[in-house]
């Protein structure tokens, strides 16, 4: 079943649309979570997470704004993502009860990050495809070097280096301290 019969049968059967999801795109969010959290427990508990997302957002996916395939990738890593920051939060939040302060962010913040991912974007858009990949992989996905190289075809060292040109050339591009 392709992304346009899934997106039909969303509108007539809900529950059998998911169900169609899961076993065409299940896979791949397992793959996705599982590059965020290495622990097991924690990995399956997101992709239960992932799951309810899915079933509450399904409606929520725009064609026009992209693949269902990069929708869905999205929400897996950044559910896995958030899912990471409250273990981490948790346990610092044990070590150190009173270490935790409330830092207040200001609109020239926001407005900084926001132009400085823009710029990042408009970086990654002029690199090449395999690049982009690496890029994507590696700083994106979380994924090890060790796989990412395994995949694409080239042994760890060329991809470590690779990666290595990439930042030079992304801190470069974006105004930071590069030899």
């Amino acid at each position: 079943m392709d992304d346009r019969a899934l997106l039909d049968l969303l509108d007539r059967d809900p529950n059998a649309a998911m169900e169609a999801l899961l076993v065409r795109y299940g896979p791949l969010l397992r793959y996705v979570v599982g590059g965020v959290l290495r622990d097991p427990q924690d990995a399956e508990d997101c992709c239960s997470a992932v799951t309810e997302l899915l079933w509450r957002r399904l409606g929520d996916y725009d064609p026009a704004r992209g693949s269902l395939t990069a929708w869905l990738t999205a929400l897996a890593r950044n559910t896995a993502l958030n899912h990471l920051k409250a273990k981490l939060r948790r346990q610092r939040h044990l070590a150190e009860p009173e270490a935790e302060t409330v830092h207040g962010d200001t609109p020239e913040d926001a407005l900084l990050r926001q132009e400085q991912a823009e710029r990042l974007q408009g970086a990654i858009a002029r690199l090449s495809e395999t690049d982009r990949k690496l890029f994507y992989r590696r700083y994106y996905y979380l994924q090890p070097v060790a796989q990412i190289a395994a995949e694409m075809g080239m042994t760890e060292r060329a991809a470590e280096g690779r990666l290595y040109r990439l930042r030079l050339r992304l801190r470069r591009e974006l105004g930071g301290d590069a030899p």
